[in-house]
């Protein structure tokens, strides 16, 4: 299978030479030359440009900063890339982007895929990277393969645009706890315990033990809050101590003020018995979705995960 790879910066340059390394015949371009140099001296051929590149390729991965710039060169792709090719989108892109991009190359006979990666640099050199893949799961059977040679999880999502919206919903919740985890954790150090002895606390309470995103199969997932692991009153209490030491010691808590004001409010909707995860159905409601999940359906995940 011939391997056109289109955008070798930090992320891209690492995961074309990964496909090299795979014994894939491979031509390269990015926008400065020089970035192709370990790709060359691989045995990568060198094309003049994204059109130059879809000629000679049977499939193409692109890396690229933004929508603006996976649109610009899905253009020119649209303009080179024989029916029956395929286009595997590796950015970080907006579904709606990608959805737009995926009927003109429909329309052409050829498949668009998107397959945003998460793993950062480091991930990206060893192959531990994963890809949320979206689009036709026929073309994506058929091309694991090549995908294996540079993530070690990649995951078929849904339908086109799927993988985007999983890798947005990641990335927004990685910088959310971000924005919580530096609120409380200047509560503890100006409360006076040395952070590193706070971070070495933290990480062995139950929080710290789990996977942040295996906390949501318990009650959120099952859409099942009761009977409580932990009741919402009682956690209502600790949230509202936490707060109050921070206006004792003028710590701004604005992440926790937003959640106690919803533990406040699921409390008011006479939810203090029910498990402390309750308050969640609050953005169920105002979002307007449901979401129940059999538990048998999340045991499966756990047990294909080990």
């Amino acid at each position: 299978m011939k391997v056109g790879f289109i955008g070798l910066g930090t992320m891209g340059g690492s995961m074309a030479l990964n496909v090299r390394k795979a014994g894939h015949p491979l031509t390269v371009y990015d926008i400065r030359r020089e970035a192709a140099k370990p790709h060359l001296e691989a045995g990568a051929a060198w094309g003049e440009g994204p059109r130059a590149v879809a000629e000679v390729s049977d499939v193409v991965f692109t890396s690229l900063p933004g929508p603006r710039e996976a649109e610009a060169v899905g253009d020119e792709l649209l303009e080179s890339m024989p029916r029956g090719a395929v286009w595997f989108d590796l950015s970080t892109n907006s579904p709606t982007v990608v959805r737009r991009i995926h009927a003109k190359f429909k329309e052409k006979g050829i498949a668009m895929l998107d397959a945003p990666v998460s793993g950062g640099p480091q991930g990206a050199k060893s192959g531990k990277l994963a890809l949320l893949v979206g689009g036709d799961r026929a073309v994506f059977d058929r091309h694991k393969a090549v995908l294996d040679s540079i993530g070690d999880q990649v995951i078929y999502i849904g339908e086109i645009g799927a993988g985007s919206v999983a890798k947005l919903v990641h990335n927004c919740a990685g910088y959310m706890i971000q924005t919580a985890l530096a609120e409380v954790f200047t509560l503890g150090v100006k409360a006076g315990v040395d952070p590193l002895d706070l971070w070495a606390a933290v990480r062995q309470c139950s929080l710290g033990r789990q996977r942040t995103f295996d906390r949501l199969s318990r009650q959120f997932l099952q859409g099942s809050f009761e009977p409580p692991d932990f009741a919402l009153q009682l956690a209502h209490k600790d949230v509202t101590l936490a707060t109050e030491l921070g206006r004792e010691l003028g710590v701004p808590m604005r992440v926790a003020a937003l959640t106690h004001a919803e533990m406040t409010e699921a409390l008011g909707r006479g939810w203090g018995e029910r498990d402390s995860r309750s308050p969640m159905l609050l953005q169920e409601e105002r979002a307007g979705v449901q979401i129940k999940v059999p538990k048998e359906a999340i045991e499966a995940i756990f047990k294909r995960d080990g």
